[in-house]
C-alpha cells in the first residue's frame, strides 16, 4: 500500500537510540570542561612567551651594555629604541646609538587582575604588568599570590 510505513530493513530500535543520547551526553561532560580551560592555559602559554621575550631582550641589552641592566625608568625607551654604551635611547640609529632595539613593544599582561596592561615599576602599582629588578634584570608578572594557573602555581612565580 502506499503511504504506509513498512519495515523493509534493520532499524534502530528505541533502546540502542537511548544508548547513543547517553554515549554522546558522557562525552559532552568530559569535553566541556577542558574546552572550557582551554582559554585559560593558553593566557598562561602566552604569560610563559611574554616573559621568555622580555628576558631574552634584558640579557641581550645586559650583553651589549658591559653587563648592565635596563633602568626601570628607562625600560621602554631602552629596550625599544638604539642605545649608546651608556644606555642614551634614540629613535633613530647613528654613529654611537648602535645597539637594539630589543623589542618593537612591552608585551600586555595575559593574565590576572592586571591583564592588559604594560606598564613596568619596581613595586606593585595599579598602572604596572609587569615588576622589574634593574639590580638583577629579573622580572615577573605583577600579579597577586591569589592569581594562579591550573596546576596551583602562582603566576608571579612564573
Amino acid at each position: 500500500m502506499p503511504g504506509c510505513w513498512s519495515r523493509k530493513g534493520p532499524a534502530f530500535s528505541l533502546l540502542e537510540l537511548v544508548f547513543v543520547v547517553a554515549i554522546v551526553a558522557i562525552l559532552a561532560v568530559l569535553a566541556i570542561p577542558r574546552l572550557s580551560r582551554g582559554t585559560k592555559g593558553a593566557a598562561d602559554s602566552a604569560l610563559v612567551g611574554s616573559l621568555r621575550t622580555l628576558r631574552s631582550a634584558i640579557d641581550h641589552y645586559a650583553a651589549e651594555h658591559e653587563g648592565r641592566f635596563p633602568e626601570w625608568n628607562q625600560f621602554v625607551q631602552q629596550l625599544t629604541r638604539y642605545t649608546d654604551s651608556r644606555g642614551q635611547a634614540r629613535t633613530n640609529k647613528d654613529a654611537t646609538h648602535i645597539w637594539g632595539p630589543y623589542l618593537r613593544a612591552v608585551p600586555p599582561l595575559p593574565v590576572g587582575a592586571n591583564k592588559g596592561k604594560t606598564g613596568v615599576r619596581q613595586v606593585d602599582e595599579a598602572s604596572a604588568g609587569w615588576i622589574y629588578d634593574q639590580t638583577t634584570g629579573a622580572i615577573r608578572a605583577n600579579c597577586s599570590d591569589a592569581e594562579v594557573d591550573n596546576a596551583g602555581r602562582k603566576y608571579k612565580d612564573y
